[in-house]
């Protein structure tokens, strides 16, 4: 495409996908408010060092799927939840 076209597409893309995760973002919040508004569901929140263990102990499970999944692929998705290996 001709730059013009292509960076307009990328453009309203890029704002779509905002869009799309902001509706995302809304509906699970709202499913979840009301999953414990229910109060037939227990829900249990980690602790920073409870969360940081389960991190520890999935990475292995990373490394083993990376055939799987791709290397690259792993690392754009650590790269956009922000997580150190």
């Amino acid at each position: 495409l001709p730059p013009d076209i292509r960076t307009t597409l990328e453009g309203a893309m890029k704002d779509a996908t905002t869009y799309a995760n902001d509706i995302a973002k809304k509906e699970n919040d709202d499913a979840l408010d009301a999953v414990k508004k229910s109060g037939k569901t227990e829900i249990l929140t980690l602790t920073a060092a409870e969360r940081a263990a389960m991190k520890k102990a999935l990475q292995p499970v990373h490394k083993e799927n990376e055939s799987r999944v791709g290397k690259d692929t792993l690392a754009a998705v650590y790269k956009a939840i922000g997580y150190k290996p």
